[in-house]
């Protein structure tokens, strides 16, 4: 490496360097995957796979575009027709060539969660070797969210016929429940409207103290859809037996604003439902304003005497002259008295609620306003944001699982290629920089040498120059 200039900035040769690194690391992939490629060459079947040359292929990764040669093979399919394969890509578990490696694609999800696809994209490409345009990124996003669909869908059905596989025991459930209103495009919005609910969902068996006066929900699963009420319980209901072991659940106590869809989600006698308390306090705030009606009203519902606060608004509604007071009153009475039920919250009820374990406690539920911002409406709504259904559908299945802290652990899995455990050793490999260039043409381009300034000041500098360098 060299640079004739007198000076040279710190920052400009760490930039130099982590490029040089970078190089250097795709060469040792390529290096790799093509002996890996020559293994599995020399131990086939040499009467099934004719071997009929070589093509090449790149894979993107964290340190920049990997170009590198694999075999390609002819073989004969059940009817004698003939089909062209690549061993290397059956081993690595892809079937096209060009794809974004793990890491990177671990790295592209995990920023377009953050933001828009765009800074993403600017992001990324900054902190590594490659340079993303926001398509890209949105495309990665999208095979993400289709694979997580696909196990999300496997565990509906598992959950469907009682055969669930989580582990995790919990004698109490809490879940909650809203929906959100998003903005679509495109062909969504032709057939949906300018906006469509989206339902979110998220169940947890208690919470645990982080400070002075700060809880976290314990176990926290969440899931979101745009889809119909039916098909979206089926999915909830398969993403808590991936956690949960359903069997040992005793009680369940749910909460919401009262919409349809959230109440059809009571299957059974162990599911108590209760009224979320911020829509519940909202309603009477805001469709009662006279001040002494709203202590009423609250007094009524804190004492529990749910049928003489419903007679009390529906005597409001004949005692007051202007007609919208009136019709709000008449909003708030059909509103409570459609879920009268939940009106009382689960907690001042006598409900046999086992205890909780060590360390968790059971807190008050009523957190859905909060989840429903951090977990979808921070990243998805306003912004100018627009969505198609599928593709909101993608990124929601990614922050959901970022939110409950399990994406990178979802994502490792869904991404990871197996090689065999010989590539595990240590592998030395003996090449120039300009080697690097001449194979790689992703990596670092520049000088040979580094000269530093011959100046007191950067002695640091030469001294640095004077280590030995590493080999691989």
């Amino acid at each position: 490496m060299s640079i004739t200039k007198k000076e040279v900035k710190f920052n400009e040769l760490e930039r130099e360097i982590y490029k040089y690194c970078f190089s250097i690391g795709c060469e040792m992939i390529k290096t790799m995957l093509e002996t890996y490629d020559e293994d599995l060459s020399k131990s086939r079947n040499k009467a099934e796979y004719r071997h009929k040359g070589k093509r090449k292929t790149v894979i993107k990764t964290m340190m920049g575009e990997v170009e590198f040669y694999r075999a390609v093979y002819e073989i004969r399919d059940s009817e004698g027709r003939k089909t062209f394969v690549y061993l290397l890509d059956e081993a690595m578990g892809r079937s096209s060539s060009g794809y974004y490696s793990g890491m990177l694609s671990e790295q592209i999800a995990a920023a377009s969660c953050e933001g828009s696809y765009r800074n993403a994209a600017r992001t990324v490409s900054e902190m590594t070797g490659q340079t993303l345009s926001h398509t890209a990124a949105w495309k990665v996003v999208q095979g993400i969210g289709e694979r997580i669909d696909e196990k999300e869908q496997q565990m509906a059905a598992i959950a469907a016929k009682n055969q669930g596989n989580g582990k995790l025991e919990s004698k109490t459930l809490f879940e909650e429940q809203d929906g959100i209103y998003l903005k679509l495009q495109g062909k969504s919005r032709k057939q949906h409207g300018a906006g469509y609910e989206m339902k979110v969902a998220i169940a947890y068996d208690g919470a645990k103290k982080t400070g002075k006066n700060r809880y976290e929900l314990t176990n926290k699963v969440a899931c979101a859809n745009f889809e119909t009420t039916g098909k979206f319980q089926k999915r909830k209901e398969g993403v808590i037996a991936g956690t949960y072991n359903v069997d040992e659940i005793e009680i369940r106590l749910l909460n919401g604003d009262g919409a349809n869809w959230i109440k059809n989600s009571i299957m059974d006698e162990n599911t108590h439902f209760q009224l979320d308390p911020f829509h519940r306090n909202k309603a009477i705030r805001q469709w009662v304003k006279n001040p002494d009606m709203q202590k009423q009203i609250f007094k009524l519902l804190y004492e529990k005497r749910i049928d003489e606060l419903l007679e009390y608004i529906e005597a409001l509604t004949n005692s007051v002259d202007e007609k919208e007071e009136r019709e709000n009153l008449l909003e708030l009475l059909t509103y409570f008295t459609n879920n009268k039920e939940g009106l009382v919250p689960c907690h001042r009820r006598k409900l046999n609620i086992p205890p909780p374990p060590n360390g968790v406690d059971h807190r008050r539920m009523g957190t859905m306003e909060s989840n429903i911002f951090t977990i979808i409406g921070n990243r998805m709504k306003d912004r100018r944001a627009n969505w198609s259904i599928n593709g909101g559908n993608n990124l929601a299945r990614l922050l959901c699982l970022k939110h409950t802290k399990k994406l990178p652990e979802t994502l490792s899995s869904l991404t990871t290629v197996i090689l065999p455990e010989k590539y595990a050793e240590e592998i030395t490999i003996n090449f120039s920089a300009h080697d690097i260039v001449n194979s790689v043409g992703k990596g670092y381009n520049g000088y040979h040498q580094a000269i530093a300034p011959a100046v007191p000041a950067y002695k640091w500098l030469r001294d640095l120059g004077a280590i030995k360098a590493l080999s691989f």
